[in-house]
């Protein structure tokens, strides 16, 4: 058969949703730097990896050591993806390697910020014994963590902080309160779930379809829960 005769094959595409944090630095820039300095030893592994928007609507141009932010935020391991509510033809701002926009992102709330110190110390893992098996973490995962078994469920006999990420190919099981992400059916399993025995989650998503923290029923906040696909929509509902 002749590539002109060869069928064409089916270019197949799914969304799929990431989370990105936007900071909002405020005059002076300086105080502001050791405010995040002081986040940073707190929780040393928060920002890291983590999308950053950064939003300079609360600044003018001529804010006093603008021109120092963003090489100050690389510095810092902040990794930014977009800047937002600033003019490239400010002066202070000439000279920075200005990312792409990005356009259509819908707020998900306030992400809360770690206050305790954390060690960043990983989770003890029990590895899955096979394929398709459960991937159990005996303890909690903290905030800037990730917890990943693409090849069966992931059990947390603990909790998620805010910041962490849990994501499966099966379903997602945390005994303790879920403030993270959760993503589960990562390899297209639409029957996976996702359950909680607290919900606050940032974000739950199964076999790409996804929800952010203000689209869950408030009802269900800090109730026991779970998230499962009907009809190619994603609901929550209470496990009692």
């Amino acid at each position: 058969m002749s590539d002109e005769t060869r069928p064409l094959p089916r270019i197949r595409a799914r969304g799929r949703s990431f989370l990105a944090l936007v900071l909002s630095p405020e005059a002076e820039l300086d105080d502001w730097l050791r405010g995040l300095d002081a986040q940073i030893a707190r929780s040393p592994s928060f920002f890291v990896g983590k999308p950053i928007i950064l939003d300079l609507g609360l600044l003018s141009g001529d804010a006093e050591g603008l021109a120092e932010l963003y090489p100050a935020l690389l510095e810092r391991g902040v990794r930014i993806i977009g800047i937002e509510g600033a003019d490239p033809d400010w002066p202070a701002v000439a000279g920075w390697d200005w990312p792409m926009a990005f356009e259509g992102g819908r707020a998900a709330g306030t992400v809360e910020l770690p206050d305790e110190d954390t060690d960043g110390t990983a989770p003890a893992v029990v590895q899955p014994a096979g394929p398709s098996s459960a991937l159990v973490v005996e303890g909690p995962v903290r905030s800037g963590q990730s917890v990943q078994n693409p090849d069966g469920d992931v059990v947390v006999i603990g909790s998620v902080a805010s910041g962490a990420e849990i994501s499966a190919g099966g379903s997602v099981h945390v005994y303790g309160t879920l403030r993270g992400r959760a993503i589960a059916g990562m390899g297209g399993q639409t029957g996976a779930r996702i359950f909680a025995g607290v919900m606050k989650a940032e974000l739950l998503a199964i076999d790409g379809y996804y929800m952010i923290a203000e689209e869950i029923d408030p009802a269900l906040h800090g109730r026991s829960a779970q998230a499962m696909l009907e009809d190619d929509t994603l609901v929550v509902r209470t496990l009692n």
